[in-house]
């Protein structure tokens, strides 16, 4: 989970310590070797991680409970890994950079994990792996490694102040316990939170912040700010794994729709996924979809195959052959059998594709023109207006550029000590247990080394 992102026009701000030289010194000792900001699944697995090794850790977070985000994960039962983890399901504009933290901290290291805790879990479509019981399973077992490794958990605590001490030896945090509940009150608040300020020293900082996506659960940009104080660049940021939304009659043609489901491939120019697809009263949705999203820019279009195992081109001239006398509807409904879609939504597509024929014997249809509808058919063209934005994404797309950060350690090459693992960097992994494999990946090696 992020921190409490505080606005440039508050008294609270983000500072190096190159700009205080003057008041800050360094601690004759650490209070923490390691301070982790963000308590989700990459920050508790770098806590773990680096407690097994005897390291003294604080994960903070401005959140009031440790995990929000795994808990709602899954549909509750948290899709933690993949049978079937490979640098291809992740996105990046550096798509090596996953390659060694996924190779060192393998899926089954993590199976292990649950096993080990007798966690019981299912395998579903595509090798995701889910608890069968509650997503709060997989967060107790990364709580009890927490405390069994003396990782103390300090939480609903907002950072005011980032200081890297001068010689570069650590940083120096100022934080406030408890957090503000409205940020925007901190301003005028922090008089009266002065009995609550803490600073904190550590030899190693982890930002384990995550993205953007879910602001209910507390997102914010925290993390990209942190990276940016120590010169870090960001890739442009966007919502991933979200679904699609359309205006206008295409838009409300899909609402109609609404609750419908079936199996399509859904494509661009850069890759497609047989997956399926959702109707809802926003868009369109449902993992084909969802896939898609992250692949997917502003005023570019997607492409719907409706019958993944049919050349339709094909099969409206065979049935035009066949059933001479009946309607394009009639055949779609009756002679498509295991494929067949759901009445309603050839009727809508009638009314968008076809209308000026709906009525048409099939031997009166030019063959010119099923060929071009079975085309359509088969890549159905459609270009959204957007998408449902971070409200509803499951990841962030973008993110801390890799260029400047170790992908065996996670340390950042333009701070000593510094480092950045889970969602806050520029890795977004596919739908279905990908995100979470590279948050215990990028956790466990900095967790190794910090």
């Amino acid at each position: 989970m992020q921190q409490q992102h505080t606005s440039p026009n508050t008294s609270s701000k983000i500072d190096t310590a190159q700009n205080h030289a003057g008041s800050t010194s360094a601690p004759s000792a650490f209070a923490y070797d390691v301070i982790i900001i963000g308590a989700g699944a990459s920050g508790l697995f770098c806590a773990l991680t680096a407690g097994k090794r005897g390291r003294r850790v604080l994960v903070i977070d401005h959140a009031n409970k440790a995990g929000k985000k795994i808990l709602m994960s899954g549909g509750g039962r948290c899709n933690f890994t993949n049978y079937d983890i490979e640098p291809k399901h992740y996105l990046s504009s550096n798509p090596h950079f996953c390659k060694s933290a996924l190779s060192r901290y393998l899926n089954w290291d993590f199976i292990g994990m649950v096993s080990q805790y007798q966690i019981p879990y299912h395998e579903r479509e595509h090798g995701q792996l889910f608890c069968d019981n509650s997503a709060n399973d997989i967060l107790q077992m990364l709580l009890t490694q927490c405390r069994a490794n003396q990782v103390t958990i300090q939480l609903k605590t907002a950072i005011q102040q980032i200081q890297a001490l001068p010689d570069n030896t650590g940083f120096v945090l100022t934080v406030n316990q408890p957090a503000s509940q409205q940020p925007h009150q901190q301003a005028n608040q922090q008089a009266n939170q002065k009995s609550s300020e803490q600073i904190l020293t550590c030899q190693s900082l982890v930002v384990a912040t995550g993205g953007l996506s879910i602001p209910t659960m507390g997102a914010t940009g925290f993390g990209y700010q942190v990276a940016q104080q120590f010169g870090h660049t960001i890739v442009p940021t966007s919502a991933g794994l979200v679904p699609f939304t359309f205006t206008d009659k295409i838009g409300d043609a899909i609402k109609s729709l609404s609750g419908v489901s079936f199996e399509v491939i859904a494509f661009n120019e850069r890759i497609s996924f047989r997956l399926p697809v959702l109707f809802t009263h926003r868009g369109l949705s449902g993992p084909a979809m969802l896939q898609l999203s992250n692949y997917w820019h502003v005023g570019e279009p997607i492409f719907i195959n409706l019958f993944p195992s049919l050349d339709m081109a094909a099969f409206l001239a065979e049935q035009k052959k066949q059933h001479p006398k009946q309607l394009i509807r009639t055949v779609l409904n009756d002679h498509i059998g295991a494929a067949a879609l759901p009445k309603k939504v050839v009727a809508t597509l009638q009314s968008l594709l076809w209308q000026d024929m709906a009525e048409t014997e099939l031997a009166n249809i030019k063959d010119e023109k099923l060929a071009q509808l079975g085309e359509q058919l088969n890549a159905w063209r459609l270009t959204p207006s957007g998408t449902e934005g971070y409200r509803t994404a499951e990841v962030t797309r973008g993110g801390v550029a890799t260029d400047k950060v170790s992908s065996k350690t996670m340390q950042s090459q333009l701070q000593p000590n510094l480092y950045f693992i889970g969602e806050v960097l520029d890795v977004t992994g596919w739908l279905g247990g990908y995100n979470f494999q590279w948050a215990w990946a990028s956790g466990f090696v900095a967790g190794e080394v910090v």
